[in-house]
């Protein structure tokens, strides 16, 4: 897969993708690098510590967030991809579930849309009874690829497992339906989201049967609750265990590793990758 100009071997590969944050609000470091030259020397960090790709977000997806407008989170993110893409040679992912917000991000320069509902915002059904998706559209109409994340609005299942691979199957019909090319589709099993502590566990213990699906996948672990349940630490302390569950999600099949901390999670995974025979690219 070509992720702006980098190819990007994601069957027999794994990457490490940095997360910059552009928000005064996320839940790990919000306010950090939410002005051009916080976020371009944050940049230039994790690029030298091993980051492939770069996700950049502008509205925090924290429990409990406000949701900011199209017209606010465009301001915050377009003069960001613009920078980093003018500043750095590495592809640029733009993490929002809005389609005009995408359409703002991937004419500043952004080469992936990484969207938490999985093109599910802000859809309806059709005259002809199919799904209707903008994002979904967007996508297909530039085609760029796209990060397709599982999600759900409250955390209630029949089964866990099932309805949860069921949930990817009609996210990948839903982008194929609208004509995005199945080589442009990642999925994310949505660690974090719409799920109690023991469903995150065992999202992250079964990327296996999610790449069973058929493409690649990302595991965005880091620092998130699943880590500070588990280990009872504050956010500032959970670095070892979103190594650990990195670790365990390129043992599952995992390509791609969206992470707050570039350089431990990327030296854990490069050491994993030689253990297990797999392939490890910056």
């Amino acid at each position: 897969m070509f992720i702006g100009n980098k190819h990007f071997d994601l069957k027999n590969s794994a990457y490490v993708c940095g997360i910059l944050n552009v928000t005064p609000d996320s839940f790990s470091d919000g306010g950090r690098y939410d002005n051009i030259d916080a976020a371009l020397f944050h940049t230039e960090e994790m690029i030298k510590d091993g980051a492939a790709l770069i996700d950049i977000g502008g509205e925090s997806t924290r429990p409990g967030y406000t949701m900011i407008s199209d017209e606010e989170e465009i301001e915050r993110v377009v003069p960001v991809i613009s920078a980093v893409k003018t500043r750095f040679d590495i592809p640029v992912s733009l993490d929002t579930y809005k389609a005009g917000v995408a359409a703002a991000g991937i004419a500043a320069g952004a080469d992936l849309i990484n969207d938490i509902w999985g093109l599910m915002y802000n859809t309806h059904t059709s005259d002809n009874g199919n799904l209707y998706s903008p994002m979904a559209e967007l996508l297909a109409k530039t085609g760029l690829p796209c990060c397709l994340m599982h999600n759900r609005k409250s955390a209630e299942y029949d089964d866990f497992l099932s309805d949860y691979l069921d949930d990817n199957r009609k996210i990948i019909d839903c982008a194929l339906g609208h004509g995005i090319s199945g080589d442009k589709i990642i999925l994310d099993p949505g660690v974090g989201f719409a799920k109690s502590l023991e469903q995150n566990l065992t999202a992250i213990n079964t990327v296996d049967k999610l790449c069973a699906l058929g493409y690649p996948v990302l595991l965005g672990t880091s620092r998130k609750s699943v880590v500070g349940l588990t280990l009872d630490l504050p956010k500032n302390e959970r670095v070892e265990g979103t190594v650990a569950t990195s670790v365990i999600g390129l043992m599952r099949g995992a390509s791609i590793f969206r992470v707050h901390d570039v350089k431990e999670n990327y030296r854990a995974l490069k050491m994993a990758a030689a253990v297990i025979g797999k392939s490890f690219d910056a």
